[in-house]
């Protein structure tokens, strides 16, 4: 073999020896933060390969459902600060960027918080109050410690219009203004977002951007929007996702996407977002892959992980922070929803933490796409 043929077989080889070392948090230092959700399970240690691959690749962490107000704030007299004392100190040593999730939301909420002692529904001020002392509990423990929190989420309906939650039907838009006013007064120092599923869709954006501008205009601060990303193989369209992240940024908001993973399985009514609500009894014919992801589709995972994150990079420039929502794919919610019990592989870790190299290859090679 010539020596000039063998010199650049061993560079190319080098070559991906060392990109097989680089983490997604580095490979997008100069770009946004790469995010993971964590459970109980990896807050508590039981699964140490969580802490190789959060050391590798991420550079921060939100709570999957550790801050949510029924696992954190479950009676009137109770909080269950342990879990999220833990992930924050997890955080810190992982030196992370550390996300609240979530302040106020109508799902993952005790009756209690909407009820008086003979269980009427509270009125508007009293409902109020009650959550701007849940806000200053839990804001007010992890001041400077927590960076950013979505103070609100999930208040729109994917028509545009405002949900008619008990949070809004007993205070209209206040309970959202109010929330943020709170978040601020606790930790003026930490980011306060808007976060919501199918931000994609025109309707919904248009109307969270307007409810942003309102509160600005009213002078409460709310620095950024968060799309979720809970997203198929092909639906949403690059191009819709792309439409939403130059609207919110020419709106003057940061963009993140804060719950991204791809659902590769088939639903009953082939649709995707977040709706916790909208289940179905469980049905085999929607868990085909039960032995395992065939080549095809795990090649079409790949692909649109390249895709959303070539889309990622390009606007880099507007988006602070991509995180997927769990780590791997046995720690998913898609394995329960829409139904449970299903064989989810929506992450680009197996069930093993063991990296998906084809996804991760793709993710890093999106940055050489313009």
């Amino acid at each position: 073999m010539k020596p000039i043929l063998l010199f650049s077989i061993c560079l190319f080889l080098l070559s991906l020896s060392s990109q097989a070392q680089v983490g997604m948090k580095d490979a997008f230092e100069d770009s946004f933060k790469i995010g993971a959700a964590l459970n109980n399970r990896q807050v508590n240690g039981q699964e140490p390969k969580a802490i190789a691959v959060l050391e590798k690749h991420f550079n921060s962490i939100t709570g999957e459902n550790l801050m949510k107000w029924g696992p954190i704030h479950p009676e009137p007299d109770k909080y269950n600060f342990d879990p999220v004392d833990k992930f924050v100190a997890l955080g810190e040593k992982l030196d992370a960027f550390i996300v609240g999730h979530t302040l106020v939301w109508h799902n993952q909420t005790p009756n209690w918080v909407f009820e008086d002692a003979d269980k009427n529904l509270l009125g508007k001020d009293a409902l109020l109050k009650r959550m701007e002392d849940h806000i200053e509990a839990v804001v007010g423990r992890y001041k400077g410690k927590v960076h950013g929190w979505d103070v609100v989420n999930e208040a729109i309906f994917d028509d545009g219009k405002m949900r008619t939650s008990k949070w809004y039907n007993a205070a209209g838009k206040d309970f959202i203004k109010r929330a943020f006013i709170k978040a601020n007064q606790m930790d003026p120092d930490a980011e306060l977002y808007y976060n919501d599923y199918n931000m994609w869709k025109p309707e919904k954006r248009n109307t969270a951007i307007l409810l942003a501008k309102e509160l600005r205009a009213e002078g409460i601060r709310i620095d950024g929007i968060g799309m979720q990303g809970h997203y198929g193989l092909v639906s949403p369209s690059i191009e819709q996702i792309e439409a939403s992240i130059v609207a919110i940024s020419e709106a003057g908001f940061k963009v993140m996407f804060t719950e991204l993973d791809i659902d590769v399985l088939p639903n009953p009514v082939n649709r995707h977002g977040a709706d916790i609500d909208a289940t179905f009894e469980s049905d085999e014919k929607f868990n085909p892959y039960k032995e395992g992801l065939p080549i095809e589709i795990q090649e079409k995972l790949a692909k649109r992980y390249g895709e959303l994150f070539a889309l990622f990079f390009k606007h880099r420039d507007k988006i602070t922070r991509i995180t997927f929502w769990g780590i791997h794919d046995g720690g998913s919610w898609l394995n329960n929803w829409p139904m449970r019990g299903r064989t989810a592989f929506p992450l680009p870790f197996d069930r093993n933490y063991d990296e998906k190299t084809d996804v991760i290859k793709e993710i890093l090679e999106s940055r050489s796409v313009r």
